[in-house]
């Protein structure tokens, strides 16, 4: 069969069944719609946070931008699970213990402020919608290729499919809808990169490929060292030394890590579950499930790079082959024949090269560049779109919650009652729906990139109040709501100034203290610890329930 018909075939049984998913767990109370009923078991809530976690970004993004900056790009890898360690051990125990349904309760409550819930309801609106842009982002680079449609038209099929899952099920649906798609992402990451790994190295185990020789047909010696090569003679850094300051590269893992244990869709996961020990326990199966895609990534952006530059350098336009043709369609590759010799020249000089490449597209086109099978690789774009899809849920259910239930029910309206809400938190849905689509068709930045900035405002707003809130007593309201303030707002202002009003002055002269945009998350967190920590010094201490309940849900071996 063609591609085409492959991929209109893998890719609709795969929406038959996450719709077919939704309709049978479709939620019936508030309960079921925002935690879903606390009744997951462990190692369901297991492939569905890895699902959640294990976004556009990741399945997408990560491995292209790997591909394309070496060891400055490892950063997402050692962020991204770095992240989750600590957030699994160390936040979300806790954080079930509390037993509430979203971050904003558990803010709103533990600093006994509405202001604070208010701020944490905005914090968590902001990042959400920034997070989801690049998940809408990624579903229509797959689309846009795989299913010949516009790249906007992707967008919008993406949203209509979430939408309804997201609307019928809640978080009852949307769990095992993730469930269901962490099987199909996982499966199509690893068959093309086995596929690959056996091609160039003759290792069924892509890591094992990772660090071995290659075959002769790809000019043999360590795959690694023959990238370097490749990387210097075209004019590129070598390939495993990077171009980012040690600072910058620190900064920026920090901000990836601290993001990570502040996410809210990521968090609001191990309410799910029925207890303090099923959290724990999910929180296992998952970095289990994360790490299988995470240790791959490595190999595949390595396999990706080594054979795009032997496909494209220096080779006949007129004689490439036809996936270049495609893709050139949907606008994500482009060549520019500046000299007029008809061949492509690939090169660092900006003023020579005559290939741009849109590094979301290497995951999803590398099945082809491999010349694999036709079921392979509409495999992958049934992957791609179910990482998308299932973190996009993940999000828009966190919008949805903090409006219907933190500003509605716990603020604005008290009075509703749950049927109501549960009608306020599927409009809230709508709405964020069409605003996701809009920031994916119009991007800020490449897939990984937004979403860096995502976990940068993450790390600065929700990551103190939360380590704080748990572990200190005599953290109050007003330490609290200062911190986070002056957290995101200084991010988001240094984000904004140098990717929308200055973008010119985006580059290593320009940042401060040679901290980029990726990375000044880390630097808004010790902000908002300082400010936290200071505020709290000079104002009145938390009144002694809210000092008992703290003490409460830190303390070890209750009866769950």
């Amino acid at each position: 069969m063609s591609l085409q018909v492959w991929t209109y075939l893998t890719v609709g049984l795969t929406f038959i069944l996450y719709i077919g998913i939704a309709v049978w767990s479709r939620a019936s109370s508030t309960k079921e719609f925002y935690i879903a009923g606390a009744h997951v078991p462990p190692l369901a809530n297991g492939l569905a946070t890895a699902a959640d976690w294990m976004s556009a970004a990741s399945f997408i993004s990560m491995a292209g931008i790997v591909s394309y900056m070496g060891r400055d790009g490892s950063v997402y890898l050692m962020g991204w699970t770095g992240g989750y360690v600590l957030l699994a051990l160390l936040i979300a125990p806790y954080l079930r213990d509390f037993g509430k349904f979203t971050v904003p309760d558990f803010i709103g409550d533990r600093y006994y402020s509405q202001l604070a819930r208010m701020v944490a309801v905005v914090c968590a609106i902001f990042v959400s919608f920034t997070y989801v842009a690049g998940q809408m982002r990624g579903v229509g680079v797959v689309f846009s290729r795989f299913l010949e449609v516009d790249i906007n038209l992707g967008v919008l099929i993406g949203m209509g499919i979430v939408f309804f899952y997201a609307v019928l099920g809640g978080m009852k649906g949307i769990t095992y809808t993730q469930v269901a798609q962490y099987c199909v992402l996982i499966f199509a990451y690893m068959v093309p990169a086995v596929f690959i790994s056996i091609l160039m190295t003759g290792h069924v185990i892509p890591q094992l490929g990772f660090g071995s020789e290659l075959n002769e047909s790809f000019g043999g010696g360590y795959l690694l060292d023959r990238l370097d090569g490749l990387h210097e003679e075209l004019g590129f850094a070598a390939y495993t030394s990077g171009v980012r300051s040690h600072l910058d590269v620190l900064f920026i893992t920090g901000a990836l890590i601290m993001g990570t244990a502040g996410l809210p869709h990521v968090i609001i996961r191990f309410f799910t579950v029925p207890s303090v020990r099923a959290a724990r326990k999910s929180a296992g199966y998952a970095l289990l499930f994360i790490a299988i895609l995470y240790t791959t990534a490595p190999a595949i952006a390595a396999f990706a790079r080594t054979n795009l530059i032997n496909t494209v350098s220096n080779a006949e336009y007129v004689s490439m082959p036809s996936w270049f043709r495609t893709w050139e369609n949907t606008n994500l590759i482009s060549f520019e024949d500046k000299n007029g010799d008809g061949r492509i020249q690939y090169v660092a000089d900006p003023a020579v090269n005559e290939l741009t490449v849109d590094r979301d597209i290497i995951v999803l086109a590398n099945p082809e560049i491999a010349q694999l099978p036709n079921w392979v690789i509409a495999l992958v774009a049934a992957g791609g779109l179910a990482a998308a899809l299932s973190t996009a849920a993940g999000l828009l259910l966190v919008i949805s919650t903090a409006i219907s239930h933190d500003l509605l029910k716990r603020n604005l309206m008290p009075d509703i009652s749950e049927k109501q809400e549960l009608l306020f938190a599927r409009i809230a849905i709508f709405f964020a729906v069409c605003i996701a689509g809009y920031f994916g068709i119009n991007p800020p930045g490449f897939v990984a990139q937004v979403v860096a900035f995502a976990f940068g405002l993450a790390a600065s707003s929700f990551f103190p109040a939360i380590v704080l809130g748990i572990f200190s007593t005599r953290m109050n309201k007003e330490g609290a709501v200062s911190g986070m303030v002056c957290g995101i707002v200084f991010t988001a202002i240094y984000i904004v100034y140098f990717k929308f009003i200055n973008p010119a002055a985006d580059n290593a002269d320009h940042w401060w203290l040679g901290i980029s945009p990726e990375g000044i998350g880390t630097l808004g967190m010790f902000l908002n610890f300082a400010v936290a920590l200071l505020v709290c010094r000079f104002t009145a201490p938390p009144p002694q329930d809210v000092q008992a309940m703290v003490l409460d849900i830190r303390v070890p071996g209750k009866p769950d």
